[in-house]
């Protein structure tokens, strides 16, 4: 079990990896990717897996540091607060911009339109790229304090 848990945390770590490291250079060049969504996708299913036989090693009565376990569980919580920050990302793009609601937008000019999606979009990125290193490093510290 402590195998399988080890492998699982690897991939865990390298998916999320290549999700931020090439999500970074995608908000950077300013281009929108399948992959990394795929990739981001794939890797928060990873780390669900891994809390899970996390979880089932604790019931199992193996002790673990506790300080494995809270950087274990912080990664769940910065993905659901990373989803609620991109789901608020057009809100927020169109508040800055003084819109009121994506009506508004309809009304400008096609390549106005197109700044405003792409500003949504490079926020939307901007802030699952932040979380997916974050979680790398939260999922990285984890392996460090593991027994």
């Amino acid at each position: 079990m402590k195998q399988v848990h080890l492998v699982v945390g690897i991939l865990s770590v390298a998916l999320m990896g290549g999700a931020g490291l090439w999500g970074a250079w995608c908000w950077y060049t300013t281009r929108q990717s399948r992959l990394f969504w795929r990739l981001l996708r794939a890797g928060q299913a990873v780390v669900v897996l891994e809390i899970a036989l996390g979880g089932i090693w604790v019931l199992m009565g193996r002790g673990e540091p506790k300080l494995h376990l809270i950087y274990g569980l912080l990664p769940l919580l910065v993905s659901f607060f990373a989803e609620q920050l991109r789901i608020a990302a057009a809100q927020m793009v169109l508040d800055k911009r003084g819109f009121e609601s994506s009506a508004d937008v309809g009304e400008l000019p096609a390549p106005e339109q197109r700044a405003v999606v792409v500003a949504i979009l490079q926020r939307e990125l901007g802030v699952m790229v932040l979380a997916a290193l974050v979680i790398v490093v939260l999922l990285i510290r984890a392996a460090g304090t593991g027994g």
